[in-house]
């Protein structure tokens, strides 16, 4: 199954309390810090509801 490697682009300065608590149930905290999260509805939810904070892409196998 693909998986999704999601890095933090955005300062979390002055963003909405949901955006906020979505950013971090994804595991992210510090500019730059990048996670892997599998390809599924929930995480692409989440991604997209932060899409102007994050940058992701698809990575294949056990990157």
């Amino acid at each position: 199954m693909a998986q999704l490697r999601v890095t933090l682009l955005r300062s979390l300065n002055g963003v909405k309390k949901d955006q906020l608590a979505t950013v971090e149930a994804l595991g992210l905290s510090k500019i730059g810090q990048q996670v892997l999260h599998q390809d599924n509805d929930a995480i692409r939810g989440m991604l997209n509801r932060v899409s102007h904070l994050i940058v992701f892409e698809e990575v294949e196998g056990d990157a």
